[in-house]
């Protein structure tokens, strides 16, 4: 907004002063600004972010050397800038680590640095008037260093509310604020087969959190292994729950498991454990890892893996096609389900392009003699193409949200029945 509204200032003042050129550099500046502001409000924070930073590095530049030219009475002062944009890179680096993250901050103070120690200028540059720099000198300079503390501060908050939240999980798996709901799991028959365990925090003040405002912080902090830990003993406290019940003891039970917890030393035996102390049946217990898991190598995984299967639990690989994707370690991992990331099942009927990578998906997930599930089903015309392409089973809302312990419970037994 500082940025539309000095832009706009500028622009209208030029354009009285009939020198267009500058007017509509100023104008193109004040659309990046409500573009950029545009997508932030409608929650696109990273494209915001990237846009803003890549446009205004290359328009600052631009402004240096065509209208910004230093002269004896003043000097160059819209490189004061940059370092803003550094800064705004950092950011958006911080948010999710990137090497063109790191170029533009680069790019942005080596820019700085050579605008502040020479006179460069285009050979066709058109100067801004001394007696408007002498003014825009103090207002720029004002509103750079404006935008750098504004920077700075956000990275502060940023900052400050993650380790917030990181405190504040702790306290929660102390206090029992974590639940689990459960989002059941179809076959080709419409017959319920099990579900999928997910994590939700109800918070005493704020109500439910979203997970995905609080699992990426919980990953960052290292916090998954003790989270985790706390999903899978009540998975099974869940599972000696149903083992009383003709319809619910012939369910499985999906846990996600992050890679931070998995490579965790140890982390076979946490698993056996919880099994022994509440009596369940290992091979109504399914273990759900992403791609990332293996980023440690394939070895080492495999013998933990190895290690559960040995007991009768079994894996499913998640978000399959979204991570490392490789074939030769597919075979090498012993899963006995592949699960279709929903962006896939959500492209399926959008482009013919979705549609083939759904087929090739199943066809190699039956080829290799793997269940496949694809999840985020919202539409019947999604689960038909998924029936027939050969998908065998089904999760998503068109089966049915996530719900607390006893409400699927409920929900279970009134399918089966």
């Amino acid at each position: 907004m500082i940025v539309v509204l000095s832009g706009l200032g500028w622009f209208l003042y030029f354009a009285t002063a009939e020198n267009w050129p500058l007017a509509y550099a100023d104008l193109t500046m004040v659309v990046l600004g409500a573009l950029g502001w545009l997508l932030i409000r409608n929650h696109q924070i990273k494209a915001a972010l990237t846009l803003s930073e890549v446009a205004f590095l290359i328009f600052i530049v631009a402004f240096c050397l065509v209208f910004d030219v230093p002269t004896e009475a003043n000097p160059r002062v819209s490189h004061l800038f940059l370092p803003a944009i550094a800064l705004l890179a950092y950011f958006n680096y911080l948010r999710e680590k990137s090497s063109f993250q790191l170029v533009v901050i680069a790019a942005a103070l080596m820019s700085f640095i050579y605008f502040s120690s020479t006179k460069t200028a285009a050979p066709f540059a058109q100067s801004v008037p001394d007696e408007v720099r002498h003014l825009g000198i103090w207002i720029n300079s004002t509103l750079a260093t404006a935008m750098l503390c504004g920077g700075v501060y956000a990275i502060h908050r940023a900052s400050t509310g993650q380790n917030e939240i990181s405190r504040a999980l702790r306290s929660a798996v102390r206090n029992n604020q974590l639940e689990l709901h459960f989002q059941p799991q179809f076959d080709n028959a419409r017959r319920i087969i099990g579900a999928e365990a997910l994590l939700r925090w109800k918070h005493p003040r704020h109500g439910y959190i979203p997970p995905g405002n609080f699992i990426p912080i919980a990953e960052e902090s290292g916090l998954m292994p003790l989270i985790g830990g706390w999903v899978l003993k009540e998975a099974c406290r869940t599972l000696a729950a149903w083992q009383d019940d003709p319809v619910l003891s012939r369910l499985t039970l999906a846990v996600n498991v992050s890679a931070n917890q998995f490579n965790v030393t140890g982390f076979e035996q946490s698993v056996l454990e919880a099994v022994e102390l509440f009596n369940v049946d290992p091979t109504k217990l399914k273990l759900e890892l992403t791609e990332s898991v293996i980023i440690s190598g394939v070895e080492p995984v495999v013998e933990k893996m190895n290690v559960l299967r040995a007991s009768g639990i079994e894996f499913a690989l998640d978000d399959f096609g979204t991570g490392y994707s490789s074939l030769s370690y597919l075979r090498q991992l012993p899963v006995s389900q592949l699960k279709i990331d929903r962006s896939f099942v959500q492209e399926s009927l959008e482009s013919p392009g979705g549609a083939a990578l759904i087929r090739s998906i199943v066809r190699m997930g039956l080829d290799l003699d793997l269940t496949v599930l694809a999840e985020g089903i919202e539409t019947a015309a999604q689960h038909l193409f998924l029936l027939e392409c050969g998908c065998q089973e089904f999760q998503g809302y068109h089966f049915g949200r996530p719900v607390s312990s006893e409400d699927f419970k409920a929900r279970a037994l009134q399918v089966a029945g």
